[in-house]
């Protein structure tokens, strides 16, 4: 599954909507948008710690990428 999709899943699953998850996570809303449709395929690290960290979830959930050696 794609970032962006993947990052919209974990969004609707916990319910919450692009603006409430912009706010929690401290981006933007327009950062949001951008991943989900792909505008924005390389958000920087902080970003991605603050959306995980809003979504309660970790960096290998949120990307859908797991590391090497775990």
């Amino acid at each position: 599954m794609s970032f962006s999709k993947n990052l919209k899943k974990l969004r609707q699953a916990k319910g919450l909507s692009q603006d409430r998850l912009a706010k929690l996570a401290d981006v933007t809303n327009n950062t949001i948008i951008k991943i989900e449709q792909g505008e924005n395929i390389n958000p920087t690290l902080a970003t991605l710690k603050k959306i995980a960290k809003a979504l309660g979830v970790s960096l290998d959930e949120l990307t859908g990428y797991q590391l090497r050696g775990k």
